[in-house]
């Protein structure tokens, strides 16, 4: 096999993961959450969009796009946490991060940091166009990475926490391929409307979603029921 046709079966192979984790997500999002359905579709959207990141990185490095290879590290650490955290519900009792929870958030962190780096510098054509874009989503990686190393450090006083990061991981990996979904097809858009529309509605969607709850949990009877939910 000729490596322009193994980078091809690649391409391939992430073209077709990242149709069927932007048809999948749904299923999880919008069924009983804790349900066999939601946990079921749930790992297999994880492991789909693992692929997704993985293949992404490769051809990125292959051509070389590095942009493309920090904006996939960025993409796939929101699913990674919010996968990640259900090993952590219970801190206190020993549920703490593994090595391969720091790893991940010192990775996504400098990832994070080069996209802002070189988005402001912008060395090369590519990074003159997409310099904001950089920017946006390096600054957002380091907010999430940062405050992961912080929550290692601190566990959360509030027991539902891991709701929170598991709800705005997921939803957060999803609005990742809403945008890759978006930058393909939506050529009548500006460059940069393209790659960030998704993040300006379904951020501020997170935190409402969050939020809204937030206040269901201030409930006792559901208070008392969350932390039994997988």
């Amino acid at each position: 096999m000729t490596n322009e046709t193994l980078v091809l079966s690649i391409r391939w192979l992430h073209i077709v993961s990242g149709f069927a984790a932007f048809f999948i997500a749904p299923i999880p999002l919008l069924t009983a959450k804790g349900g066999k359905t939601h946990r079921r579709w749930g790992k297999i959207y994880f492991w789909t969009m693992a692929v997704v990141a993985l293949t992404a990185i490769i051809l990125a490095v292959y051509r070389p796009v590095y942009f493309l290879a920090l904006i996939a590290v960025f993409s796939y650490y929101f699913a990674f946490r919010g996968y990640r955290v259900l090993s952590r519900k219970r801190p206190a009792e020993g549920q703490g991060p593994k090595a391969i929870d720091w790893v991940a958030a010192l990775i996504a962190l400098s990832g994070s940091l080069a996209l802002i780096a070189l988005g402001i510098v912008r060395p090369s054509p590519t990074w003159i166009a997409l310099g904001p874009v950089a920017v946006v989503f390096g600054v957002l990686g380091t907010l999430l990475a940062a405050g992961d190393i912080w929550q290692f450090l601190h566990p959360p006083a509030d027991k539902n926490f891991w709701w929170y990061t598991h709800m705005g991981g997921m939803i957060g990996s999803y609005i990742a391929a809403v945008s890759a979904f978006s930058v393909v097809n939506f050529h009548f858009l500006p460059t940069a409307v393209r790659w960030l529309w998704p993040t300006a509605i379904g951020v501020p969607g997170i935190f409402i979603w969050i939020n809204r709850y937030r206040k269901r949990f201030s409930s006792p009877t559901l208070a008392a029921g969350v932390g039994g939910i997988k």
